[in-house]
This record gives structure tokens, sequence and C-alpha cells, in this order.
């Protein structure tokens, strides 16, 4: 039985029997209902409602956070690294990223909650994680969401060089946008993702087939590349030489890695709003591993033999919007006119729409410590629309701290809080992997046959181990460059400060509600594989049953 907090709500036994529902309404307290142990309390508060249908769900999970990290960011990577270091790093990040979901999927299967992550660690392991857990990935959503906003400000800069709009216009017009698509029902912010989405994927595998005539010559300079920017050094040294120095500049990849994959555990936060969480949830985590591979892996290849990790654009300090984006470099370099403009443009809106997921995410986050009795119980409060609004206004607060870069420079502010938002991002993912361990010991413990589970994951506990060791690395060595100088100056201290704040801020959350609560280790035989589930199982879902061959492609892809 989970402990009460702040608000008085924890996730007891229910009073109540589950009933079957018939429609959204009953849905949404139904499950209300089950999760605060009496009905009274959910009509005080209201509850999120399903209204994420399927093509939402795979479209959040195939381009949903594809943002500046794998358009703009990758560029310092394969300046300093070289190509086949940034390939490696992404596919070796990838691999991890691709157990860890495998973890959350199984997880947010059996049990999808809203803001689930922090409920998941607060359940099955310690509820001082789940405290430290649910405010490090609030804190996390709501840099990132900085980061996005602050990354639109560098791209729109890309057709205003002169700067004769004030970038704060820009910004005010991005965070209105974003926070428009969250105040209202959940759907509208799906339908904003698919089309987002939509965009991101056509203009990737329109970027990756162009990147390909490229390669092999069929550019307007006929100048068939290859393998030629590999022979210039496909593992450049960093930091020391010969393979000392190309392992240096391999490992450096991993945290620019980790920043790009950024935000892909969002399928499990909003399976909470999923319709039919069971079926399409699976689907979605499923698809993780063509998304890896394609967007990120075979991306990474393709830019390699497109631009050369020599190309002064790709570090360039005065570079405005796009102008240091690999991809954009290769189409230039090619001689093809007019389509760089196009890419920015693609990519403003693929900060944008990662901007959008972010507070979204940000705010169920809020919402799920909320749940846990851990953050004050306003924050329950839910919109007829089923949006917890204050959680939303909460989290949207924190992008104002974006007009930041409009004194200090946006591609430097860009910068740090990359950096700051790693870290925490890898927090989160070492925590889905040990807290999946416990859920597993749970189901065992309990006598719950894993192979009666919707989606069982492969090769447990064994990956989910592996995953957590390797994020647990590149949080140890992230800040690793900086010992290797003697002398610190501004710059050194600066690194070293964003590398590892987050470290003392996760542990302080950690230790301080321990400290404060004193709250025990949840014994697997006792752990909460239960309160919510009921509600859940009574809900019918209608078969989709194809009709033609276009539906049964479009039920396939969606």
């Amino acid at each position: 039985m989970q402990e009460k907090g702040w608000d008085g709500i924890g996730a007891g036994t229910p009073t109540h029997e589950a009933r079957e529902v018939t429609n959204v309404k009953e849905a949404a307290l139904g499950e209300a209902a089950d999760i605060y142990g009496n009905v009274q309390t959910a009509e005080q508060y209201g509850y999120v409602e399903r209204g994420l249908k399927s093509r939402h769900i795979q479209f959040i999970a195939l381009g949903g956070t594809i943002g500046t990290g794998l358009f703009l960011g990758i560029g310092n990577a394969f300046a300093t690294s070289g190509p086949l270091s940034v390939l490696l790093g992404y596919t070796f990040t990838g691999c991890a990223i691709f157990a860890m979901m495998q973890c959350l999927g199984e997880m947010a299967t059996w049990l999808p909650l809203p803001g689930a992550i922090p409920q998941y660690c607060a359940r099955y392991v310690d509820p001082a994680l789940g405290f430290a857990v649910g405010w490090n990935n609030w804190y996390q959503c709501s840099i990132t969401l900085c980061v996005e906003i602050s990354a639109a400000a560098v791209l729109i800069s890309y057709w205003d060089q002169d700067q004769k709009i004030n970038p704060a216009v820009w910004i005010t017009l991005i965070i209105i946008l974003i926070v428009v698509l969250n105040i209202f029902a959940v759907s509208i912010y799906g339908e904003a993702e698919f089309i987002f989405a939509s965009i991101k994927i056509i203009t990737i595998l329109g970027l990756l087939l162009l990147a390909f005539i490229i390669m092999l010559g069929g550019g307007p300079d006929r100048d068939r590349r290859g393998f030629r920017y590999w022979k210039e050094g496909a593992m450049k040294e960093y930091i020391g030489k010969g393979d000392t120095g190309r392992f240096a500049g391999l490992w450096s990849t991993l945290v620019n890695a980790a920043f790009s994959y950024g935000g892909v555990e969002m399928v499990a936060v909003a399976a909470g709003e999923a319709a039919n969480p069971r079926k399409n949830i699976p689907k979605a985590v499923r698809r993780v591993f063509w998304r890896i591979l394609f967007f990120y892996v075979l991306g990474s290849f393709m830019i390699g033999v497109t631009v050369s990790s020599n190309d002064e654009g790709l570090t360039a300090s005065d570079a405005k919007g796009a102008q240091s984006s690999p991809w954009v470099l290769a189409i230039q370099n090619a001689g093809i006119p007019v389509l760089p403009h196009i890419i920015n443009a693609v990519i403003l809106t693929s900060a944008s729409s990662s901007g959008n997921a972010f507070l979204y995410t940000g705010s169920r986050y809020l919402f799920g410590v909320a749940q846990n009795g851990q953050a004050p119980k306003f924050l329950l409060k839910c919109s007829k629309g089923g949006v917890p609004y204050y959680c939303v206004g909460i989290t949207a607060s924190i992008s104002l701290l974006t007009y930041m870069t409009v004194s200090a420079g946006a591609s430097e502010v860009f910068d740090w809080f990359y950096k700051l938002t790693t870290t925490a991002q890898l927090f989160t993912w070492c925590s889905v992997c040990y807290t999946y361990t416990r859920f597993r010991k749970a189901l065992i413990a309990q006598g719950i046959d894993r192979n009666t589970l919707v989606f069982k994951s492969p090769w447990q506990p064994y990956t989910a181990y592996a995953a957590m060791v390797y994020f647990a690395l590149i949080i140890f060595f992230s800040g690793w460059a900086v010992f290797t100088v003697k002398d610190w100056g501004k710059s050194e201290i600066t690194d070293f400060f964003t590398a590892y704040i987050g470290v003392p801020i996760f542990f302080g959350l950690y230790l301080g509600y321990k400290l404060t609560m004193r709250p025990k280790l949840i014994n697997p035989a006792d752990a909460d594989l239960t309160t919510g589930k009921a509600a859940l199982d009574a809900e019918i879902w209608p078969e989709q049953i194809p009709r033609n061959i276009v539906e049964k492609f479009w039920f396939w892809l969606v």
C-alpha cells in the first residue's frame, strides 16, 4: 500500500467495483475512481481522457520527438569525432534505447497511466524514487521545452540575419502556439503531433533519398562522393592521439546521441490518454526499432557520406538558422538551390513540434507526481476536456526562461540547456530499466505469468541491466573532457556545471524525500500491480475491420 503524501492521495486498494464503460466520460470517471479509491474524489478533480487515437500514438512514436538534435546538434559531433564515430555512437545508444523501451512498453501495456514513469517507480521500487524521477522528469521536460524554443529562435534568424525583428517576438509567438495546442482537449494535441510528425517523417525520408543521390553523384555538381569523407578521418582524434584519441572522440558522441534520442519514452507517457492502449502501445513500442534504424542510424550514416567533417560550416560561430545543419550543408555543397530554405522551415516546424510534445509530457509527469501524493493536490484538477490545466500552466511558465536567449545569444543558451537536460534524461532511462527489474520480480512474487502479458519484452532482465549500466556510464563520464585541462577558465567551469549539476539534483530529490518521509523500499510481493487496472480491463474497444486493401494498409500503418 503506497503511503499518502502532500495531498492525502496515494495508490490504495479501490473501494468500488470497476464497471464496463460505454463512453469517454464514463471511462475517465471509472479509471479515476479506481486510482483515487472513490467516486467522489474522481468527480471533484476530473481526470484525463483517452482522446489519442491509434494514428496519433503511432505517429508520436515514429516522429513525435525528432527534433533539433538530429537536424542541428549532430553537426558539432561530426566536426569533433568524424563520421564513423557518430555512426557507432548513435548505433550503440540506439540499442540501449531499444532495450529501455522494451522494459517501458511491458509496464505501460500492463498499466497505462498518465505520466506513468514516476508512478511505476513509486509502486514497484520506492516512493522516494517516484518522487525523484517525477520531479526530475518534469524539470527535464520544462528545460527541453526551452531548448526547442531557443532552437526555433536560431532557425528564424536564417531569414532575418540582421535581426530587424527582435527574437523575443518569435519566442512569444511560439510559446503561445504551444500553449494553445496543449490547453484544450488532448485530441487537439494529438492532431497537431500527427501533422508535425508526418511532415518530419516525409522530410527525413526525402533527405535520406536525396543524400543517397548526392553520394552517388546525382546532384547538380555531378560529384560522386562515395566514402571520400571517411578517408579524411572516419574516427577523428579528440583530446588525445592515436587509438586513445579516437576512442575519446567516439565517447564524446554519446552525450550528443542521448540528447537526440531524448523524449523517446513519450509514447509511454501518452499511454494514459491513448484509446485502446493494450493494442496501440505495443505496436508503437515495437516500431521504435525501425525509427532508430531509419531515422537515427541511417541518418547519421548518410550525413557522413555527404558532408566532410572538416567543413567549416559545421562549427561556424556566425551561422544563422540551419546554416550549420549538415543536411543543409550537403544540399548547398551539391549546388541545389532553394531547398535549404525549405529544410530550414521543416526544422523550424520540428522544433515547434518537439516543444509542443515536451510541454505535454512535462505536464503529465507533474500530474503523475500529484497522483502519487507527492505534489500539491490542486494539480489533479482537470478541465471538462480532460486536461490538467494547472500542470500545463506551471510547465509552460518555465518556457519564459527562453527569453534569456535574447541577451545571451540563442546558440550559446541552446548549448548549455541541452547539456543540462541530457543528464536528467539519462537518469530517467536508468530509472526505467531498474524499475522494470523490480516490476518483473513483483510479477513473479505475485504469481503472474509473464507469458499471459499482452506485451512481453525479450531477453529480460539482462537487457534491462545492460541498458542501465550503459546510461549510467554516460552520466559518469559526460563531463570528462574538462578534467583534461589543468587550469580551468570560465568555459571549463560552465562545462563542468552543466554536465554534472543534474547528478546532485537527482540524488538531492531522492535523499530529501527519503529522509523527510522515510518510506520503505517496496517488497516485490507487496508491490501495487492492480490499482487502476480493473477499470481498464473492463473497457471494450471496437475492433477495426478493413474493408479494402487501402484500409488494410492504413490500419497496419496506424
